[in-house]
């Protein structure tokens, strides 16, 4: 179990009023400004090996060790729909030397489905860039009985409540991006949860659970072989790498657009030098034709925005998913 009350550690408080308060010029050497980085950087990626947030992460942690002179050492901290990762960003020395990955489920939905958060994004956080966009994808494996859309609402009404679907955590962007499938179909299903994307695909590959609400980049390379089928596609239009998967939309569901992000954040109270610099980077290495040919190899695509603009779109998708939350009730536990 995890406590999630709301930190209370004095030095860190300090830590960041100081860094916060005074200029940038007074700035104490360790802090980075002149010769930022002096030394590794961490990355948090606040879920486990092998799901999307590990392969956008992964990636601009390669891409920032060529530009920045040091290693960025990825670290995963999975679990509880990514909140403990995430607590641990929010709680880190906001020096520059530790970053994390903030995404939909950990910046968007679970502010609204953990009654006792350690962390607010918008308070804690200081946004540096978003990365990438991915759609949302429900998938099954080979063996159950629909291969499209028409045949899964079929076989989903004609057994409510029979077949589980598994996602990357309670509250997260796939447990609320089907409950919000659920909600517009009238249909019902047994939400799993796992501690991430990866072992819940795992457990769907194997053919443990039978349905996936999913980032199409972890899903989009067992789709291509044909180890999981799509049922459609969570996103405002249809995408190059399956030009012949509909979207929700145009199946019928209005307004179902779930697409997921994958962005960088700091704690709050980094130094805007720092800040900006990391912002620099990440939009010129998201420019590199090689960097979104691998993201759109992934089911991804590249953003880029800046601090400002990634802070008021945390802001938007708390208060998107907060309608979700309420009208399906839905209250994520560890």
């Amino acid at each position: 179990m995890v406590n999630r009350t709301r930190p209370t550690d004095g030095r860190r408080r300090v830590v960041k009023a100081l860094a916060a308060s005074i200029g940038a010029g007074a700035l104490p050497a360790a802090f980075g400004q002149a010769g930022y980085p002096s030394k590794p950087v961490k990355l948090i990626i606040p879920f486990p090996p092998g799901g999307s947030t590990d392969i956008v992460g992964r990636l601009v942690a390669q891409r920032l060790t060529g530009v920045l002179g040091q290693s960025v050492v990825v670290e995963n901290r999975g679990g509880a729909g990514g909140t403990i990762g995430a607590a641990e960003i929010a709680r880190a020395a906001p020096d520059g030397y530790t970053l994390g990955v903030g995404t939909v489920s950990t910046c968007g939905t679970a502010p609204n489905t953990y009654p006792k958060l350690a962390y607010d994004p918008r308070k804690d956080y200081q946004p540096i860039s978003n990365v990438a966009a991915v759609p949302g994808v429900i998938v099954v494996h080979p063996g159950f009985p629909a291969k499209n859309y028409d045949e899964f609402m079929k076989v989903i009404r004609a057994n409510p409540g029979k077949f589980n679907y598994a996602s990357s955590g309670n509250g997260g962007v796939g447990h609320m991006g089907m409950e919000l499938f659920k909600y517009q179909t009238k249909t019902f299903m047994t939400h799993i949860g796992y501690r991430g994307a990866g072992p819940a695909l795992t457990d769907v590959l194997g053919g443990n659970v039978p349905i996936l609400w999913d980032n199409l980049s972890s899903s989009l390379p067992h789709i291509k072989t044909g180890k999981l089928v799509p049922i459609g596609l969570a996103y405002h239009q249809r995408i190059p790498q399956l030009p012949d998967l509909p979207t929700f939309v145009e199946l019928g569901l209005k307004d179902y657009d779930a697409a997921t992000w994958f962005g960088i954040v700091a704690p709050a109270g980094t130094p805007r030098e720092i800040v900006n610099k990391l912002n620099q980077e990440i939009v010129k290495l998201l420019a590199i034709d090689e960097v979104k040919q691998r993201l759109a190899d992934a089911g991804a695509f590249a953003i880029g925005n800046s601090p400002d603009q990634f802070a008021a779109q945390i802001d938007r998708e708390i208060k998107k998913w907060k309608v979700v939350a309420d009208f399906a009730k839905v209250t994520a536990t560890d």
